[in-house]
């Protein structure tokens, strides 16, 4: 997979004509999305599937979000029982994935599904994620675009640092504004929530009615962002300080002294955009040990600390 030469491309008509073009031809693709910048893939070609898992050194065990570019779409695909279609009337288009039983005749890559019966489905809330959509024409499967267990990226230029050489284009659209990956949500029985993200968990069970269920198998796990070591820096990664050691970067959360801040004025919705920037500037400090001040646990701050908690995990 090394040594492709990956182009890169402006946000416009003739940028988006020629990605459409590479991903109906089997190649890869990033594109941002309003979470982060996606790698893509044609979601029906095995071998353009197997194309990301290669490119990101992204165990086959580990499903992928399959992007299209609206409901009507996505039911060609997946089975929507009632609470799905309510989630998904609320919250689409958005940042929220819901996993759902395969439809019969789909002819989704198995690759996609790592073999199981559900698949992972999300409707962008980004012009440029949508536009890629259109302009390709095939459903879209698309992790972050970054090599396997690393900092997700949330612009052109994080993608190339990880991914250079190893993917046909990058898209440039601007920094992605939510930051954090979709809120995922399986609907195959009683909803679970299987990650944290762009949709607070609070506002899930408020169209719902009552609390999510909590629960996932980090061995096999239903949809992406679910092991146990994730989105880690480089450097090694301590949570909930407020007294750093002399050797640590602190990245801080609110009025602290750091060499990093997600937000100064502890705003949960800037430290969710700031994190992979952060984590992506941390890695070009150099810095290898690096503690983290303590981020509520409500709202999006349950993304933002699930993101620190993997990437504070013990390493394969």
């Amino acid at each position: 997979m090394n040594n492709v030469d990956t182009e890169r491309y402006n946000a416009d008509k003739a940028g988006l004509a020629r990605a459409g073009q590479i991903l109906r031809g089997g190649g890869l693709v990033a594109f941002p999305t309003e979470t982060v910048y996606g790698l893509g893939a044609n979601a029906l070609d095995d071998a353009a599937v197997a194309r990301i898992y290669a490119a990101k050194g992204r165990p086959q065990f580990n499903p992928l979000i399959v992007h299209v570019p609206d409901f009507d779409t996505a039911e060609r695909y997946v089975v929507f029982n009632d609470v799905a279609r309510r989630l998904a009337g609320a919250f689409w288009p958005g940042a929220l994935t819901l996993v759902l039983p395969v439809r019969t005749g789909a002819n989704v890559s198995k690759l996609v599904t790592a073999g199981l019966d559900t698949l992972a489905v999300r409707v962008p809330d980004h012009p440029v994620g949508q536009a890629v959509l259109a302009a390709a024409g095939v459903p879209i499967a698309a992790p972050s675009a970054n090599p396997s267990g690393r900092v997700s990226p949330t612009t052109a230029a994080h993608v190339i640092a990880g991914l250079d050489g190893r993917i046909d284009a990058v898209l440039d659209g601007g920094a992605c504004g939510v930051g954090v990956e979709s809120t995922i949500v399986a609907c195959d029985g009683s909803p679970r929530l299987l990650r944290a993200g762009g949709i607070p968990v609070e506002a899930l069970a408020a169209c719902l009615g009552a609390p999510l269920e909590v629960g996932a198998d980090p061995d096999t796990p239903q949809s992406p962002g679910q092991l146990a070591s994730h989105y880690a820096p480089i450097g090694s990664v301590r949570l909930n300080v407020t007294t750093p050691e002399p050797d640590e970067v602190l990245l801080g959360f609110g009025p602290v002294d750091a060499a990093l801040n997600l937000s100064l004025g502890g705003d949960l919705i800037e430290a969710a955009a700031h994190l992979f920037e952060c984590l992506h500037q941390l890695d070009a400090m150099g810095a290898l040990k690096i503690a983290v001040s303590p981020i509520p646990e409500t709202g999006l701050g349950v993304a933002i600390n699930d993101r620190l908690r993997r990437a504070a995990a013990d390493r394969p």
